[in-house]
């Protein structure tokens, strides 16, 4: 039952504090989802190649949409289509949390993304690993207070870029973001292969 009533917290959160409707959440879901699929970057290959340095796809298509969607979303918060949900800095938790992430990522070739993608086509792999997660955030929820809040550390409070160039606002986003996507245009393309991905190559050849 607790379960249900989170569920049900989930969806008032979307229908009453301005995220937008359920079915344009739907159908941004189902873009986001044909996005991964038609990049590949939902297989296993692509992931774990990324942390091996021997797959570029991966970090090619984040430095692209991060830099594209920052300048986006920042024009869109300034005149009132969006507002941000800024998380504070807490630098301890975000060490051990983001070195478990990345080696997690690593070992299950997925993440948070593309996993929920890779479990509807059927990879039980990612099921079971997915199961992990839900166990694992179930246990950092009930042991938060008397074990991992000292771990995380003071929390630095809420950071933007943008606060450090008091006057130049719409500058400093423009400048961050087409660098990102000069990055991503830089990154020479390297693809790890997968049997499927060699087989239709060895039909092309």
């Amino acid at each position: 039952m607790e379960f249900l009533k989170h569920l049900e917290s989930m969806f008032d959160a979307v229908i009453n504090q301005n995220h937008g409707s359920l079915a344009l959440v739907f159908l941004i879901g189902v873009i986001f989802g044909g996005i991964i699929q038609y990049t590949r970057v939902d297989k296993f290959e692509k992931i774990a190649g990324f942390a091996m340095l021997k797959d570029t796809i991966v970090p090619k298509m984040l430095f692209l949409t991060i830099g594209l969607t920052s300048i986006g979303l920042y024009f869109m918060v300034k005149f009132g289509y969006a507002h941000y949900h800024i998380k504070p800095i807490i630098l301890g938790g975000l060490i051990i949390g983001g070195s478990l992430f990345g080696i997690s990522m690593a070992i299950l070739g997925k993440c948070p993304g593309t996993g929920p993608i890779s479990i509807a086509e059927g990879r039980l792999d990612v099921l079971v690993g997915a199961i992990g997660g839900l166990v694992g955030g179930a246990v950092f929820t009930i042991y938060y207070e008397p074990f991992f809040k000292s771990l995380m550390g003071e929390s630095m409070g809420k950071v933007v870029l943008q606060e450090y160039f008091k006057g130049h606002e719409d500058l400093t986003v423009l400048i961050f973001g087409v660098t990102l996507v000069v990055i991503s245009i830089m990154i020479p393309k390297l693809e790890l292969l997968d049997e499927a991905d060699l087989e239709l190559s060895k039909r092309a050849g």
